[in-house]
Order: C-alpha cells, then sequence, then structure tokens
C-alpha cells in the first residue's frame, strides 16, 4: 500500500511539473513593470485597454479619404502593405489619410482574451472617434485582418464609406461578380495554398534549427 502510495505521488507531481512546464510564460504587457517600452501612440479604449497606432499619408483634417488599415497575421501598425505601392506624390494628390494599428495583442496594443468579431469592430468603431476621422470612413485589410473588416460590415456598416480586402483569407468563389470558372479552378486553388503554407513553415523551421 505504501508502494502504491509512492507511485501516485509520484505520478502526480510528474503529472503537475509537465503540466506547468507545458504553460507559456506569462506575458510581459508593453508600459506594464518589466514590460517593453511604449514607443508608438495609443488610445485608451473603453474598457480600458490599449491600442497603438501610427498615421501616414496628410494630415486627417485635410485628408479627401479617411482609411483605416487592419493588418495580417505577421504584421504590425509599422508595415501597411498599400503604402509600399503608392508613391508620395500619389499619397498627397488623392488627399490620403491612412492609420494602421496593431490589433489586439500585436506590437504595443494590449491583448483582449475574450475579443470577438464585435469588439475587434468596436474597437476600430473608438479608434476613429478618437481620431476625429468623421461620421464614414474607408477600411482596408490584409489577409488574416480581413476578418476584421468582416466584423465591421456586420457590426458598424453605418460607419463606413468602402472596404477593400487585400489577399483574404477565406473567400466565397460563388460571390457575384467573381469569374464563373472559379469555383470550379477552387480545389486548385486551395492545394497551392496549402502546399504554399507547408513550405513556409518548414523553410522557417529549418532556418530558425540552422540560426541555433
Amino acid at each position: 500500500m505504501i508502494a502504491v502510495g509512492l507511485s501516485m505521488g509520484l505520478v502526480t507531481m510528474a503529472t503537475t511539473w509537465a503540466y506547468r512546464a507545458s504553460r507559456p510564460p506569462p506575458p510581459k504587457i508593453c508600459g506594464s513593470p518589466g514590460g517593453p517600452p511604449i514607443t508608438a501612440p495609443r488610445i485608451k479604449l473603453r474598457d480600458g485597454r490599449h491600442l497603438a497606432y501610427k498615421e501616414h499619408g496628410v494630415p486627417a483634417q485635410v485628408a479627401k479619404y479617411k482609411i483605416i488599415f487592419v493588418h495580417g497575421f505577421s504584421a504590425c501598425r509599422c508595415a501597411p502593405v498599400i503604402l509600399k505601392s503608392l508613391p508620395q506624390e500619389l499619397i498627397e494628390e488623392l488627399g490620403l489619410y491612412i492609420v494602421s494599428y496593431d490589433r489586439p495583442g500585436y506590437g504595443e496594443s494590449d491583448p483582449h482574451p475574450k475579443q470577438t468579431m464585435k469588439s475587434l469592430a468596436l474597437d476600430m468603431e473608438e479608434l476613429a472617434n478618437q481620431l476625429e476621422l468623421g461620421s464614414k470612413f474607408y477600411v482596408i485589410g490584409s489577409s488574416i485582418g480581413n476578418n476584421v473588416v468582416w466584423g465591421c460590415l456586420n457590426y458598424i456598416p453605418h460607419r463606413l464609406a468602402g472596404v477593400a480586402l487585400l489577399a483574404p483569407m477565406f473567400i466565397n468563389y460563388w460571390w457575384q461578380g467573381m469569374p464563373p470558372n472559379l469555383s470550379t479552378e477552387r480545389p486548385t486553388i486551395n492545394n497551392y495554398l496549402r502546399t504554399r503554407f507547408r513550405n513556409n513553415v518548414k523553410d522557417g523551421w529549418d532556418t530558425n534549427r540552422q540560426g541555433t
């Protein structure tokens, strides 16, 4: 009986240790003691969280088009892809104001463990309100950032002057206006995307291993 009890105790201790070892360390929130410093302007949201942002283009006060850009999975406020293809002269000629922001948990924005599509849309609306972008604004999403755009279409459509989806992760191939042969080519497209994703992950893993 003593041996059985000792064995059970050792198993319990090992299980507890393995569980604790598998848990990620507590996050270091920007601006908190021991956390990274805050380098970007941020707004304070209704629930006390902070959202970091970066402004591009002409000042919002004189802009003809006010655009909020939503970054993808591996990006942040500092890398709006649309700016890479827009010369500064064109930005000024068209009167473009673009604000990109760190989605919750990215960069210098606070995480939101209970976030939903609705909360993401309301975060953007609050960003627009605090930056005084007016009653309507444009939204451009990139990759998985288009999930936020979808949330805006559902929860704050009255605030949107227009939206654009760049390289969306999920496509309805039967949307009106899509090429008629796109649905028949869907398996080929999906297989291509899966192969590219696997190769990118493998290449990244190999690179990380070589660098260690």
